[in-house]
């Protein structure tokens, strides 16, 4: 986001997502974040999200 210049109201709003969600994303505490939100933050990003199992 720093490197984008996006305040957290843009990032959500590119998400499609509220702030409050964006916030929980952004929470280092919150393990209960699902790979389609980290998807809809990286493309809000213009970045691909790779998950690889090794």
């Amino acid at each position: 986001m720093k490197k984008k210049n996006l305040t957290k109201t843009e990032m959500a709003s590119r998400m499609k997502t509220s702030r409050a969600a964006l916030e929980r994303l952004l929470d280092p505490e919150n393990a209960s974040i699902t790979l389609i939100t980290l998807e809809r933050a990286a493309s809000a990003l213009g970045k691909k999200l790779t998950v690889q199992l090794a």
